[in-house]
């Protein structure tokens, strides 16, 4: 079922009218900006934000960075639109280009770019399968030198063990409705639970939907196959509250992935 559906009810903070999102968006330009002092992205970049909702992470970049194109790719036609709003709020003179597509075929619906994101804890979307035309179709679309990187966490430490995985979550709680999943099962051969979603008070069924639990080392084992350098770029390196890890991939070996996309 549609990601629209889900997202209409989880207060993910990227409304650009919602105040709470304004200062994410101000400190992920922060974030960006200490990867810009320390030499780690390119100068006057073409951005990529890939599964961008509204685009806050991609303007954000273009803010840190100078950039001069910028390019904002979901599968959500109606957070794209919300682009415009975060280029005001920045104060940046530029147009963003909003495609609305499939994350796994973005390099046959972009030209090339030198800075990728996939910002916002987003690869639990991606089974094992999915993951690696992801990483594929990013590695064709980046420039010899281009930088991807990813905002996330290691759930398998956070929510395996710390937390323990939960039959039923409370997802969202508002003063007027709740948020709930609920464990529906588990695809072995994918790595992805399937939960549903229902809306309190009357239990209505919002949608049904498939995560994959990544860890870090995962993900750096892959972007280690796509990429010839690798690394963590962690919460107290980067210093920034309200920022999550970053994975910081750079150069895309492209041979390995045409290879791949060739089939």
């Amino acid at each position: 079922m549609s990601l629209e559906e889900l997202y209409r009810y989880l207060r993910w903070r990227m409304d650009p009218d919602d105040e709470s999102a304004v200062m994410r968006f101000w400190r992920i330009v922060k974030a960006f900006e200490v990867l810009k002092e320390k030499n780690l992205l390119p100068t006057n970049p073409r951005v990529l934000d890939i599964c961008a909702g509204t685009g806050i992470a991609g303007v954000a970049m273009a803010k840190a960075t100078n950039a001069k194109a910028l390019t904002v790719l979901d599968a959500r036609r109606e957070d794209l639109k919300k682009v415009e709003k975060w280029v005001e709020i920045s104060d940046l003179d530029l147009k963003p280009e909003a495609i609305v597509g499939d994350a796994r075929e973005v390099s046959k619906l972009v030209g090339e770019h030198d800075i990728a994101l996939l910002w916002g804890l987003t690869m639990p979307h991606f089974d094992a399968f999915d993951a690696v035309k992801l990483f594929t179709n990013v590695a064709l679309t980046l420039s010899e030198n281009g930088v991807f990187l990813l905002e996330e966490t290691d759930r398998v430490y956070g929510i395996l063990y710390q937390v323990g995985y939960k039959d039923m979550l409370v997802e969202t709680k508002t003063e007027e409705y709740a948020l709930i999943s609920v464990h529906e099962g588990y695809d072995p051969i994918r790595g992805v639970f399937k939960r549903t979603y229902y809306k309190l008070p009357g239990f209505e069924k919002v949608t049904e939907q498939e995560h994959r639990l990544w860890d870090l080392a995962s993900q750096l084992a892959l972007g280690n196959t796509f990429f010839r350098e690798h690394r963590l770029i962690s919460k107290m390196e980067h210093g920034v509250t309200g920022v999550s890890n970053i994975i910081y991939l750079k150069s895309p070996r492209k041979k390995i992935a045409k290879e791949l996309e060739e089939g």
